[in-house]
Formats: C-alpha cells, sequence, structure tokens
C-alpha cells in the first residue's frame, strides 16, 4: 500500500520494473545453460536474503568491490547442472540477463509522468548489467547504479543519496520496485513504495496518486 499523499517524484528500480521479469530471463538461461534451479535459489539465499551477512558476493557485486569475472567464478563453483557438467564461468551474467528486454509500457509511464510535471528517477542495484545510458539519462534524473556510488538496496544510505539528489524529502517520493526487500527498505526511511508486479498494475496504482496520469495505457 502507498500513502495518500502528494507526490513529487517518483523513483524507478530498472532490472523487473523497467524491464521485461528478471524471472523469465533467469529461467531461460536455466534452460539453456542445464542449471539445477535448486542450486541457484540456494546460492541467493546465502547471498540476497535479508538474513546473509554483509559482503556477500552479490553485496560485493552491487557495490563495485567484485569484478563481474570475479563474481562469474565464484557463482558458478556454487551452482550445479542437471546433468553434472561443470558451469562454464565465462559469461555467466551476461547470460542470465540475455533474455530481459526494456519494457515500453513502462517507459511510457515515466514520459508521462514527467510531462505531468512529476520528477522521475532511476535507483537500481548493479549486477554488471548493461544499461541503456542515452535513453535513461535523457529520460530520468537522477539515475543512481549501486557500483557506481558503492552502496546498494536495501541500505538507507543509497535512499537517502537519491532523495538528497532529487532535493526531496522522502514522504514526496514515491519508489516502486519488484523486490519486497528493497520496497520495505524505502519505507524505512520514510518514502512511500509500491511493489511492481506489472505495468497495468503499476499504473493504476500511480493514476490514483498522480492527478492527471492516465489508469490505462490507451
Amino acid at each position: 500500500m502507498t500513502h495518500a499523499v502528494a507526490i513529487d517524484a517518483v523513483v524507478f528500480d530498472y532490472g523487473g520494473v523497467l524491464t521485461t521479469p528478471v524471472r523469465d530471463s533467469i529461467a531461460a538461461w536455466q534452460a539453456a545453460d542445464g542449471i539445477d534451479p535448486a542450486s541457484f535459489t540456494r546460492v541467493l539465499k546465502a547471498w540476497l536474503s535479508p538474513s546473509a551477512p554483509r559482503g556477500t558476493p552479490i553485496h560485493r557485486l552491487e557495490m563495485g568491490t567484485l569484478s563481474v569475472a570475479e563474481f562469474d567464478a565464484l557463482l558458478a563453483q556454487e551452482l550445479a547442472t542437471v546433468d553434472g557438467r561443470p558451469v562454464d564461468p565465462v559469461g555467466l551474467l551476461s547470460r542470465l540477463f540475455a533474455g530481459m528486454r526494456p519494457e515500453p509500457a513502462m517507459f511510457a509511464l515515466a514520459e508521462e509522468l514527467r510531462s505531468l510535471g512529476v520528477a522521475v528517477a532511476l535507483l537500481s542495484n548493479s549486477w554488471g548489467n548493461s544499461y541503456p545510458r542515452d535513453r535513461i539519462d535523457s529520460l530520468f534524473d537522477p539515475v543512481v547504479i549501486s557500483g557506481e556510488v558503492g552502496l546498494r538496496k536495501p541500505w538507507a544510505p543509497i535512499y537517502e543519496l537519491t532523495l538528497s539528489r532529487l532535493g526531496l524529502p522522502a514522504q514526496r517520493v514515491l519508489f516502486v520496485d519488484d523486490a519486497v526487500p528493497n520496497v520495505e527498505g524505502a519505507r524505512a526511511v520514510g518514502m512511500p513504495a509500491l511493489r511492481h508486479t506489472d505495468p497495468a498494475t503499476t499504473r493504476a496504482e500511480l493514476a490514483r496518486l498522480i492527478p492527471g496520469l492516465r489508469p490505462t495505457l490507451e
């Protein structure tokens, strides 16, 4: 649920919000590489769950202190394949994200918000992803990428940095992310936040809060 307050800015996550679902790309990679899904789930739990200790390989990757090649090697060591073959570490993250594409409906939503005078910003945890920088830099301001600022969601400092760059109080900045911990992290610093599930639902929710925004994309 979001708070019933005036919204001056909307901050969007990138992967899974401004793109097609990350889970679809992961599923395609697992099928193509013969990855045992249970082994990947086990790694995510150990390295990314709220109970994971600080400084896991995912944390370091997101904060820019571990290179993609180093992470690929560490991840490959932890994964298993369905037929017992070793996992090729070279280009592992590239293959994992290969099926992820920009989501036109969400970019259209951001453009419409900006046309209504609502600031739009980007706050993303980077896994070595290549971002369409020309496109996002021309639309979003600020663009906060975890690996570029040495901070990560859902820890408070990266939200506070984004708010500082926007020059707005937390309660007037809505955060949109597909990951529950990141939504909860935004709320912990006083930002209203919405968990993204699909473009139509997110647009309808924002239309309830922002005057003039169309509830459906026609």
